[in-house]
């Protein structure tokens, strides 16, 4: 990367983006280790994990979109050369999200029995949901506290730190549920309960380790990190006209993929355990089209930052061609071997096999997933964060209807309920990519 021209290598854009990709797959591995365990537990189990996983992740888009529209705010501060204001916004969000995971444990534990008691039919799921939920809620602490950690070190552009925090998080992960779902080491064999704990345990050797390498490796007179600012309320609500939309985007674009589960679980025990695997193998390359696209919001927000308006546009068509080579590889290999892939997740034979034509058809939703992707997160990169929430709004309404008509009122079969994801990712595709072309974003400051 060169300061004077603002221009962005393809080897560039690969430095920033790799130890974010090695980090996303590490940690989807958490996902993957609980889903794989719990296959091996039985079908109520893993079909159980997939409303309570989803419906976690609903809970902590909220923290998580907020760390986004901070990551955002950063990486203008950096390209600016602002270093100071990067820490500023670092612990007035820290301050932030500590308030919001308490308020959202304390809200979920009221109402998650009452929401879930209507949302879901199976007693046995419900009750193996719910456990999940409430011992894993308390991890959300340590994982609103990562993120905003993760959203310094990538909109600072330092982001090999993040791929030995995700080593340490993921064995730790797997070393818990190993012992606690199995009952290894003396202790009782926990089910669903043990996944719960293990990965919120392993949520706190994360934040253990950025703790520990701010402190040793960091440079932090520089980023003003040396000691813990005060709180301030107007940074923070200078912050907001970014981190509330993406924190807003963010919890509704999960919240639907909920909904969407919920549609499938009135379908069947077997319908739902099926999209489970689905949602593991798609979580494998998801995380992958998340680094580029989350390397694609910090570089804009540099580069903007830097005075480079006039490239961001060849900037983002670079990164689309790393993406698409990447993403397509990996679409390969699954699509060739779909049942090695799908016996990751669960040892159940017939629950293998019916498993392949949802895996395929959803693997063939990336091709259009993947410019959606990337170009949405351009948007969100040049501070257009509310337009970006609009955009993705429109989307989804389409998204949900769909689902409505497939899903829950045609009851179609379950490979057919995954078309959801090539529909979502086209309008999303349109409406980004228009927004772009307009230069309605142009010498918008933040």
């Amino acid at each position: 990367m060169t300061k004077s021209t603002g221009t962005y290598s393809y080897r560039n854009i690969w430095r920033v983006a790799y130890p974010i990709l090695i980090s996303l797959v590490m940690e989807q591995m958490i996902g993957l280790t609980d889903t794989a365990f719990l296959g091996r537990v039985g079908e109520v189990e893993l079909g159980a994990s997939a409303i309570a996983i989803v419906y976690y992740m609903v809970l902590f888009m909220i923290g998580f979109g907020f760390s986004i529209g901070a990551q955002i705010i950063i990486g203008r501060r950096n390209g600016e050369g602002n270093f100071k204001d990067t820490g500023k916004v670092f612990w007035n969000g820290l301050y932030f999200v500590l308030g919001l995971s308490g308020a959202i444990i304390l809200m979920s534990e009221i109402f998650s029995p009452w929401m879930m008691k209507y949302m879901v039919s199976s007693p046995a799921i419900y009750d193996a949901a719910l456990s999940y939920v409430r011992w894993r809620l308390p991890g959300m602490v340590f994982a609103f506290c990562t993120a905003m950690f993760r959203a310094f070190y990538v909109g600072t552009t330092q982001t090999k730190t993040l791929t030995l925090n995700s080593i340490v998080m993921v064995l730790s992960n797997v070393v818990f549920n190993y012992i606690l779902i199995f009952g290894k080491a003396g202790l009782p064999a926990l089910g669903i309960t043990g996944a719960a704990i293990g990965s919120s345990l392993a949520e706190l050797m994360s934040l253990i380790f950025f703790i520990v390498y701010t402190r040793i490796s960091c440079d932090r007179e520089k980023y003003g990190l040396a000691k813990a600012a005060k709180f301030d309320a107007g940074e923070l609500k200078n912050m907001m006209p970014v981190c509330a939309w993406t924190m807003i985007q963010h919890t509704v674009s999960v919240f639907t993929w909920f909904i969407f589960f919920l549609f499938i679980e009135h379908l069947g025990e077997r319908p739902l355990a099926v999209s489970n695997i689905v949602r593991g193998v798609s979580g494998l390359i998801w995380v992958v089209l998340q680094a580029f696209s989350s390397t694609c919001s910090t570089l804009v927000s540099n580069m903007i930052g830097e005075g480079h308006q006039d490239k961001v546009m060849s900037l983002v068509k670079r990164i689309l061609k790393l993406s698409y080579g990447v993403v397509c590889t990996i679409l390969l290999v699954i699509c060739l071997y779909p049942e090695l892939i799908a016996s990751i997740y669960t040892d159940i034979p017939d629950l293998i096999s019916v498993s392949v034509p949802a895996i395929i058809v959803m693997a063939s939703s990336y091709i259009v997933a993947v410019p959606g992707q990337v170009f949405f997160l351009a948007v969100s990169g040049t501070g257009s964060t509310k337009t970006a929430f609009r955009l993705e709004l429109v989307a989804l309404f389409i998204y949900m209807v769909y689902c409505a008509v497939i899903v829950g009122w045609l009851k179609m079969d379950v490979a057919i309920c995954w078309t959801a994801e090539h529909v979502y990712s086209g309008v999303l595709l349109i409406c980004s990519l228009i927004y772009m072309k307009s230069g309605l974003w142009k010498g918008r400051n933040i």
